[in-house]
């Protein structure tokens, strides 16, 4: 088939996040498929933004063809990602009839976060009479609003829900990472014979070189902790309030005089927040470290006895879980400790991990003690169980056939 993939924020492994569409795009080529991603070139989740004149621009980024529109520069949720998305949206619309000409695509997925890129996907596909697919990352207008606070009177949720509840109802096929979707996608008008789950996954690819060393003040400090007698609890990922790394420092605090060691890496707006507050309340338990390159993820985790995984406890969750991070911690073979309320338990379903209540720190405390009690040859059982769940369930090449049957 040939496929084109309209993702807003698509990235690749050059720009960084988000990854999913590359992943899929790259599988479904490998297959044999056609596929072409347009995005937009201003996007506040990667790490670099394409570089081109003119108002758009066609490239071949590791054996993916990537179409950029040209968008304005924005920072925060306020207007300035509004006028971005508009762009985005507007130009899509006016190209319409030139993306269907050039590509001639037989599906359209609409798989921006915001739901408002199915108006353009749903003019390409009639015009080429393409099947129209619109896919779910987060359920948006529900997620500023829950998240956010946002009124259901601000007119950027009243579009949204208009474009939420046209793609439920004029969609072929709506494929979501979230697996609990029903009864919120049926309420919009969704048929749910048309209701597909496709979660994230990992590059097992990217897995083949564990062996490869990491940052050498990471590695040490880490090795220092273990010849101590200390598990050693990680955390790797964004720095931001979703993330409810407070609760993970509250934890370290009740556990200070307990052989624990926590390593957080990443960075994000609560990075330097939370670094003061290890310094003033004297966590000295508590090591912080900026981002790593990707490739030093994977041996990075396999040197650590636990990795930590936490989110606000917010009913928006209710409809499930895909973190890509979790995914990385289980095919790392880590023991997770799970800090999450959700209509889903990976963990608990692989059986690779304990989980307690979100944002709990007495609860991710006596967690850490229960992993810390266990054998280390068991630990390592758990480990490799959530490795092997990730292998059956969550690799790309799995995924991206799932997705081509949701969608043929």
């Amino acid at each position: 088939m040939k496929i084109l993939l309209i993702n807003h924020y698509a990235g690749s492994l050059r720009h960084g996040m988000e990854y999913r569409p590359h992943y899929l795009a790259r599988e479904w080529v490998r297959s044999g498929h056609t596929v072409r991603i347009v995005a937009a070139s201003q996007s506040h989740v990667r790490s670099i933004q394409p570089e081109f004149v003119g108002r758009r621009h066609q490239e071949n980024v590791d054996g993916v063809d990537y179409l950029w529109y040209r968008t304005p520069s924005y920072r925060g949720n306020g207007v300035g990602r509004a006028l971005n998305i508009a762009t985005f949206c507007t130009q899509l619309m006016w190209d319409a009839k030139r993306l269907a000409r050039e590509f001639k695509p037989d599906v359209v997925v609409a798989s921006s976060t915001y739901p408002m890129d199915i108006w353009p996907a749903h003019r390409i596909a009639r015009l080429c009479s393409a099947k129209l697919v619109h896919e779910v990352h987060d359920l948006w207008p529900l997620s500023p609003m829950e998240l956010n606070g946002m009124s259901a009177r601000h007119p950027f949720i009243a579009v949204c829900q208009m474009a939420e509840d046209f793609a439920c109802k004029r969609s072929n096929a709506v494929v979501s990472m979230l697996p609990k979707v029903q009864d919120h996608m049926a309420a919009h008008g969704l048929d749910l014979s048309k209701l597909h789950i496709v979660p994230n996954g990992v590059s097992t690819e990217e897995w083949d070189n564990v062996n490869e060393t990491f940052a050498p003040e990471i590695a040490q400090h880490i090795q220092k902790a273990q010849s101590e007698g200390r598990l050693v609890v990680a955390y790797a990922g964004a720095h931001g309030l979703a993330n409810a790394l407070d609760s993970l420092l509250d934890a370290a605090a009740i556990l200070l005089s307990e052989p624990f060691s926590f390593v957080l890496i990443g960075g994000g707006p609560e990075r330097e927040r939370l670094k003061r507050r290890v310094a003033s309340e004297g966590l000295h338990n508590v090591a912080m470290f900026g981002p790593i390159p990707k490739g030093q993820i994977s041996p990075m985790l396999a040197a650590v006895d636990v990795a930590y995984i936490g989110l606000q406890s917010v009913p928006l969750f209710r409809f499930g879980i895909a973190p890509n991070k979790l995914m990385d911690y289980m095919m790392a073979g880590c023991v997770v400790l799970s800090a999450i309320e959700a209509g889903n338990d990976p963990v608990a379903e692989a059986g690779c991990g304990v989980s307690v209540q979100a944002e709990s720190a007495p609860d991710i405390a006596q967690g850490l003690r229960i992993i810390a009690s266990i054998d280390p040859d068991v630990r390592r059982q758990m480990g490799l169980r959530g490795r092997s769940y990730v292998q059956e369930h969550h690799t790309w090449p799995v995924l991206a056939k799932r997705f081509i049957e949701a969608v043929s």
